[in-house]
């Protein structure tokens, strides 16, 4: 069954916008940023996602963890770090699609930190805001059933990824699984299925701007539920993409080296056998020499296997 929303007005001049940054970010080389802004925008992601759901631990502590180094800290809050660190490294590992694959990923994220980490619970649920009960979850018995009909909407509707993410992203909190870690699970998730259809969303921290409208975060979920429909949510997290990719536009002098131009490539070519023309194509602003230095530096290094020679020379990423 689908989920309840409506195609708004709003929802589809969004959509149009978004489109139109993903098309700019794809122009300046942005669909895998540098390796540094990719690693910051990951410490970012952690660091916002976490917050919200109480960790203490500042930027410059999660950094320190990914760097393998020391950090003084409450356990707890340095477990959920190294646990998120963890699943966001094997994000390429996990199928948006997937009920099997989602569980996983909630046990990785929860584990050491909760009981039952990666499997539903198995009592009922409230939410408590303040002294108030925000939100009653659905009773455990139908957990299976909702979640599998939420997959498969997910899987085979035909309305935009950008909207089902979103619509998924809400219906999962609805739903709210699991005893807890439910939160960080429906950022995670969105993320997943966005960056299967838009790579740059692997390493956009949109959690950053949802941290910074946390209160609206919270007002927008419950509005919806008492609504009984997402499409308030969906304008929401559709904003705070947008806003997020312009975020990414903005930042000045970004220079690609090699290894950024040929990680790119990769996730562009994929297996495929390509020339060196067929590189400077999607290169358009280095040398014919610069070009050969990178496919030079991605054979020594045992990234890109060549085969031929002179005008016949092929290259394949291994």
């Amino acid at each position: 069954m689908k989920p309840p929303y409506t195609i708004t007005g709003k929802i589809l001049k969004l959509v149009a916008l978004i489109s139109e940054k993903i098309g700019e970010v794809n122009s300046v080389h942005l669909t895998k940023p540098p390796a540094e802004l990719r690693k910051k925008n990951r410490i970012k992601t952690i660091h916002s996602s976490l917050e919200i759901e109480g960790n203490t631990l500042t930027l410059e502590q999660i950094t320190a963890i990914i760097e393998n180094k020391r950090v003084v800290g409450p356990k707890k809050d340095i477990l959920e770090v190294k646990n998120a660190i963890t699943v966001y490294d094997y994000l390429d590992k996990l199928n948006p699609y997937s009920f099997e694959s989602f569980c996983e990923a909630h046990g990785i994220l929860m584990n050491g930190l909760i009981e039952y980490a990666g499997r539903l619970r198995n009592k009922s649920v409230g939410i408590v805001k303040g002294s108030e009960i925000a939100h009653i979850a659905p009773p455990s018995k139908m957990l299976k059933l909702l979640m599998k009909d939420l997959f498969d909407y997910l899987k085979n509707d035909d309305d935009l990824i950008l909207i089902k993410s979103c619509v998924f992203h809400y219906e999962m909190e609805f739903i709210h699984p699991f005893f807890d870690g439910n939160g960080r699970m429906g950022r995670l998730w969105q993320t997943l299925i966005l960056k299967e259809t838009y790579p740059v969303f692997e390493f956009l921290p949109f959690e950053t701007l949802i941290k910074e409208r946390q209160e609206r975060y919270y007002e927008v979920l419950g509005t919806s539920d008492s609504r009984g429909e997402s499409t308030l949510f969906i304008e929401f997290m559709l904003e705070i993409i947008l806003e997020s990719l312009k975020d990414l536009l903005n930042i000045q002098n970004i220079s690609l080296l090699n290894i950024d131009r040929i990680n790119l490539f990769k996730s562009i070519i994929k297996k495929d056998y390509f020339s060196r023309k067929d590189y400077l194509k999607n290169f358009r602003e280095i040398s014919s020499a610069t070009a050969s230095r990178d496919l030079q530096f991605g054979v020594k290094n045992g990234l890109i296997e060549k085969i031929g020679d002179k005008n016949l020379t092929r290259y394949k990423y291994k």
